[in-house]
């Protein structure tokens, strides 16, 4: 391909808005313009790279046996009120009206339409298992769209749906599409560690992320040096390494503390360590449960391990109002001590074995001291709801975990019968007997890939692509194009090399400056420069990761190319 024919609208300066790394770079090379917050069009170069991607997917599920199909992007609200997901999923949904104002939706995720169609077709457990997947365009009205691809209200990716009639059959699907996801982005050059994940609006209860290391990643993730334990913070679980000193039970006491509504206030005013008080925190659960949760003064409450221990479909702490509306006292005087307007109290495992704490004494201005476990309030369910703390022990080889800021790229669920119980998908099993089709989600954010790639391959410069997913494979930078001499050989090489590679020749009457600094953004894994020893034979040829230039004879360029392409 000439690079005068091909529309590669480079930048000097990437946009103000700009934060992401990645998102620079797409701008400042060419690859995508914003044609509203969060929605891009792909460029030439951009896609050429989402091509090669998606073509690596496509040769990674046919290995598992696994084939593409496309559905809709329109979908009718319908199969998501079937589902419950209607009302669960929230604002990010696009929904919209057609003229006879049937409600549809802009699809996010398609495991209704998947369980509609294919999983109600499944009549017998002779079909299963089955798979299939799909590369597409879906939307998401994110609040706030950023970084670039990284959170964009439009996107593309790739998702699979498997159905199998046992719980066997799911594991083995589930594995395959593990080991299916990790070779495709071991291909695309993007270092990723699979993770412990929540399941969020998805459904099911057991799933894995595909995290990749990055410097603006969202997520972070936990793990440990020996890599036997991983997990999103969300999920992370760590060993609490707090004793407390053995101590004598004392009557219960109660104090005033006017105007201390903190731990870390509280335990200043009375002198004592945070590890002293029990927090007690009042949340309202789908909309209509009082549940109080208690956690050591020292901790944080993780709302999503809380959310799957009470299987709720919302979780949110009571407000101001409604916290006096329901117990009657303000923030920071609420305590678990005939606490009688809690429909139930659970606590943290940080509270089990703790001895004469300071607890809300559900008065205005007042705590109690010496409050005790079983003596002076009930715990109706113990658990782990903390939040995991950097340097803590895992809970696999008690080594201390490490946070790292990373980029979600792939994730995998299982599924279960979330969605065949609620929308009727049934087969008939070896006994004749109605069982749920057991289903299996796996999903890889293809445009999140472009960014995750580009923030672990960043040069000083510009990017320096995996050689199977570089828009072009070799980069001929033609300095003079008036030369003769340099002219007849870039030609030549462009002839020869376009037979098994994808050539990109700069053919362009610019500057050698503007030549190169396009050439660092374009980031080919081989650029050959023609110069002025054209007429000798010499060309000089370059890594994006190299420092300088290295000469060559041309006689000496087809080793260094298949050495360096393969």
């Amino acid at each position: 391909m000439r690079q005068s024919k091909i529309f590669i609208p480079t930048l000097k300066e990437a946009p103000t808005d700009a934060v992401a790394e990645s998102h620079k770079l797409m701008f400042r090379g060419g690859y995508v313009r914003q044609v509203t917050a969060g929605v891009y069009a792909y460029l030439p170069l951009g896609f050429r790279v989402l091509n090669k991607v998606e073509k690596i997917m496509e040769e990674e599920m046919e290995k598992i046996g696994v084939p593409e199909m496309e559905m809709p992007e329109l979908l009718p609200a319908t199969l998501w009120e079937e589902s419950g997901r209607w009302q669960k999923y929230g604002p990010e949904m696009f929904q919209l009206k057609d003229r006879h104002g049937r409600q549809s939706l802009l699809g996010p995720t398609h495991e209704e339409t998947f369980t509609e169609i294919v999983a109600k077709n499944l009549k017998s457990y002779k079909q299963m298992p089955i798979a299939l997947y799909q590369i597409q365009t879906k939307f998401r009205d994110e609040n706030r769209p950023r970084f670039g691809l990284l959170r964009s209200r439009e996107f593309i990716m790739l998702d699979a749906y498997s159905f199998a009639a046992t719980s066997q059959q799911l594991d083995e699907q589930f594995d395959d599409e593990k080991k299916a996801f990790e070779a495709i982005f071991s291909r695309c050059g993007v270092e990723v560690t699979p993770v412990i994940a929540d399941s969020g609006t998805m459904g099911g209860k057991n799933s894995m992320e595909f995290q990749a290391p990055a410097a603006i990643g969202e997520d972070t993730i936990a793990t440990n040096e020996a890599g036997t334990y991983s997990a999103n913070l969300e999920m992370a679980q760590s060993i609490d390494t707090f004793k407390q000193d053995p101590e004598q039970v004392a009557e219960l006491e109660e104090v005033a503390t006017p105007g201390q509504e903190t731990i870390a206030d509280l335990a200043e005013f009375l002198k004592v360590p945070e590890t002293k008080i029990v927090k007690s925190v009042l949340y309202i659960i789908n909309e209509k449960e009082h549940v109080l949760v208690l956690i050591r003064g020292d901790k944080q409450i993780n709302e999503v391990k809380l959310t799957h221990l009470l299987d709720a479909n919302s979780v949110r702490v009571a407000t101001d109002e409604e916290l006096k509306e329901i117990t009657g006292v303000g923030k920071g005087s609420v305590g678990p001590v005939e606490a009688n307007w809690a429909d139930k109290i659970i606590a943290d495992d940080t509270v089990k074995d703790l001895t004469n704490v300071i607890v809300g004494a559900n008065k205005d201005g007042f705590q109690f001291k010496n409050a005790n476990l079983n003596r002076d309030f009930k715990v109706e369910e113990f658990s782990d709801l903390r939040v995991a703390n950097e340097g803590e022990p895992d809970p696999v080889d008690h080594l201390p975990l490490k946070f790292t800021t990373s980029i979600e790229v792939g994730h995998i669920f299982k599924l279960g019968t979330y969605y065949t119980d609620k929308m009727g998908a049934s087969f008939l099993d070896q006994n004749g007997k109605a069982q749920p089709v057991i289903m299996g989600s796996y999903g890889i954010g293809v445009t999140r890939v472009l960014s995750a790639v580009i923030e672990q391959h960043l040069t000083e410069r510009g990017i320096s692509w995996p050689k199977e997913i570089a828009p072009y494979d070799l980069h001929i930078v033609q300095m003079k194009m008036k030369d003769d001499d340099q002219t007849k050989l870039a030609e030549s090489l462009e002839q020869k090399y376009s037979a098994d590679y994808d050539v990109l020749y700069d053919d362009r009457n610019e500057r050698a400056g503007v030549k190169f600094a396009d050439a660092d953004l374009i980031g080919a894994p081989l650029r050959i420069t023609i110069g002025k020893k054209a007429s000798d034979g010499i060309i000089e040829v370059k890594r994006p990761t190299d420092e300088k230039s290295i000469e060559l004879n041309v006689s000496e360029l087809d080793d260094f190319v298949n050495k360096e392409l393969g």
